[in-house]
This record gives C-alpha cells, structure tokens and sequence, in this order.
C-alpha cells in the first residue's frame, strides 16, 4: 500500500446531488478496477493526474460531501471534486419538448452532469469500446488497468488498479494486445492517442465542439469516442454519441415509439441542442429501453483468433 497519508475535504453543495447517480457514468462494469462502491456507502475512484497518480474516496453522512484522497495525485482530486458532483453544470435554459422528457426531468431534479476535468483516463475505455460489445470492452479494460495499472495509492479496496498511463500504454507488446483481446484497429487508435496524450488534454479546457474536435485529430477517434469523452470529462450535455449501437433505438422507443437511426435521432432531438445528450441521460437514467427481439450480439473473441 502506497499513500497512507491522506488529504481530507468537505464539500457543501449549494444544489440537490445524488453522488451516485451523477458519477455513474464513470463506472465500465460492476468489476471496474478504477471505480469501486462498498456496502458502506463510499465510493471510490483511482485516476492518473497531472501530478501522479491518486485515489479519491466520497462519503455523504448527511448533507455534506466528505472526500478523502491519497497519492501523488490527492491534490487534484480534491480540487476536482465540486465539478465531479456536477457544479459546473447548468440546465437553466433546458426546455422539455416531450412529456416523457419533462416527467423524467421532474422526477429526478438531483440529476446532474459531472465533469472530471481529464481526458485520458476516459479515452482508454471508450477507445476500447468502439464497436465491441459491453463484454467484450469492459474485459479487456479489467486486462488493461490489472497488468499495465499502478496499485490505487492508500487504503483503497483490494483490486483497484489506477489506469495504465500513455508511457504504459507504449509499453505494451504485440502480443500482450491479443491476450487483451484487443484488435488491431483500437491497439492503433489507443497508441496514437498515448503519443498525443499531453495535448490532448487540453480538450477538457476547450470544451464543446472545440474539445470534441481536437480529440477527433487522433487517427482512430471518431465522432462517437469523442462524444463519449466529452460527455464526462466536461459534462458536454450537447455531445451525443452518434453511432452507439443502443442509443438512437432508446431515443425512438422513448419518444416516438419505433426504432429509428443516427439521423432520424439527430432530427428528433435537434430542437433540445444544447442538451441533447441531457436528453439521452435522462431517458437511461429513467431506466427507458429499447424492446428486445431476437438474440443478443454475440461478443467476439480476438484472444482465438
């Protein structure tokens, strides 16, 4: 165990927060080696920052926020956390142009989009979820974050691993890859990123469009990993992930009542832009589906191949 010594804060929102419900997003999969939530209540997060890494732990007794941090990196995470809770976010001028939307936003007023403030810790996952299923992502993420991860630094639960840092990532031999069952296409993607890591952190100061777009000049990052960054990196409520395999069928379903595809789902939720993203929050936090027909996609598996 490294980084015993630990860095306390107390953060007293002046908004309604559910500290669950808005750092959801963040979690790839009940055993994410970056993420953890025990029985008592506290949540825990290990992440590379600007000056190392850390691990941050929140607990909510009563009305207050009360986060812990240990490592290098216990700084930043402290400084972060008002924004991961949602202070940044703003959906003053938020319009609801369908009941569902309007009930959903009137029964869950606490929920709020985080913001973490980085970039590369979240470029990792959503570069290996690109056309892959759930499974399939969130193995080779556990992979990932267990052989090429640090220790979460102080008395983190057992298991937890901060992600691999871009150095690691470079590290990484051919056929360490395969036994990730991580193609050719996101090893690409994932050792371009790594190289451009250090501007690509800038995205997060940029925000929007612009923050979106300098992700997007990495060989390998499209329209939907960017969207997916942005999403929790800066609580881009406008960033919609257009080309999810799951998203325009929940969108139609919920608001019109039939599947539709990546441009019917941009028409329909043109008139919410800037919170088109909101809009999809909602209806997944609202616990809003598409039907299932037939059988589910069967995961591949590259470490046979």
């Amino acid at each position: 165990m490294t980084g015993v010594h630990s860095s306390e804060r107390t953060f007293a929102p002046d908004f309604p927060v559910d500290v669950a419900g808005v750092l959801a997003p963040l979690r790839r999969g009940h055993a994410d080696p970056a993420f953890r939530r025990t029985e008592d209540g506290v949540t825990w997060l290990a992440a590379n920052t600007p000056d190392g890494p850390g691990t941050l732990a929140l607990r909510r007794p009563g009305g207050e926020v009360r986060a812990s941090a240990w490592g290098p990196g216990a700084g930043p995470l402290l400084d972060g956390v008002p924004a991961l809770l949602g202070a940044l976010d703003d959906d003053s001028d938020f319009t609801a142009h369908h009941p569902l939307v309007a009930e959903l936003r009137k029964r869950m007023p606490v929920l709020r989009l985080g913001s973490t403030g980085r970039v590369w810790d979240l470029l990792v996952p959503s570069i290996l979820e690109q056309k892959v299923t759930g499974y399939e992502a969130r193995r080779s993420w556990r992979d990932l974050c267990r052989r090429f991860g640090e220790p979460a630094p102080g008395p983190a639960p057992d298991g937890m691993r901060v992600p691999p840092t871009p150095r690691a990532i470079l590290s990484i031999a051919d056929w360490e890859w395969h036994k990730a069952g991580v193609d050719g296409a996101r090893r690409r993607a994932l050792v371009a990123a790594a190289h451009a890591a250090h501007r690509l952190e800038r995205a997060a100061s940029l925000r929007g469009k612009p923050g979106r777009d300098l992700l997007r000049t990495v060989p390998g990052i499209g329209f939907w990993t960017a969207a997916e960054v942005a999403q929790r990196s800066w609580g881009d409520a406008d960033a919609i992930s257009v080309g999810d395999f799951h998203i325009p069928s929940i969108v139609g379903y919920a608001l019109l009542g039939r599947k539709i595809d990546d441009a019917g789902m941009l028409e329909l939720l043109a008139p919410y832009a800037p919170h088109r993203h909101r809009v999809v929050r909602l209806l997944e936090a609202g616990g809003v589906s598409r039907p299932r027909f037939g059988p589910r996609f069967a995961p591949r598996e590259y470490r046979d191949m």
